[in-house]
């Protein structure tokens, strides 16, 4: 993984992983042992669906470039889709508490989202690559003083 994909996975998911620490501490407190459960859960799983998307569309861009943009716009659909399947999936559980769980997942979705982004915004990327001059050097024109 070159270090420009490295560094935006890294200010995406430390932030994340605090905002689910932080949600865990909370839910321990409000909700007990199934809330601190649940909001461990909602983490991970953000961190994991995230996480896999930004590789993939990260490898998608060096492949594809001209399918980027909508590589991108499929995947967070994709995404968020997946995400609410999961949560209707565990809708009725009594393994933890689910309420916290999509709170949990919510907040750090939106988390995400707004650490990749202030991610792109801070990050010096070429948008053009510079090709290599392969031509004779052309000889230097006006006059000789």
């Amino acid at each position: 993984m070159p270090s420009i994909d490295a560094r935006t996975l890294l200010h995406t998911a430390v932030p994340t992983a605090v905002t689910g620490l932080i949600a865990v501490a909370v839910s321990a407190v409000v909700a007990g042992g199934k809330g601190a459960l649940g909001a461990a859960i909602g983490t991970l799983v953000v961190v994991l669906f995230m996480g896999a998307g930004l590789v993939v569309l990260q490898r998608t861009a060096k492949q594809y470039p001209h399918l980027f943009q909508a590589m991108g716009f499929l995947l967070y659909t994709t995404q968020l889709l997946l995400l609410f399947v999961f949560l209707m999936a565990f809708k009725d559980t009594t393994l933890f508490d689910s309420k916290v769980f999509a709170l949990t997942l919510l907040v750090a979705t939106i988390v995400w989202v707004a650490a990749q982004a202030r991610a792109y915004l801070k990050a010096k990327i070429l948008y053009v690559e510079p090709e290599e001059s392969t031509a004779p050097a052309a000889a230097k024109t006006g006059s000789a003083t």
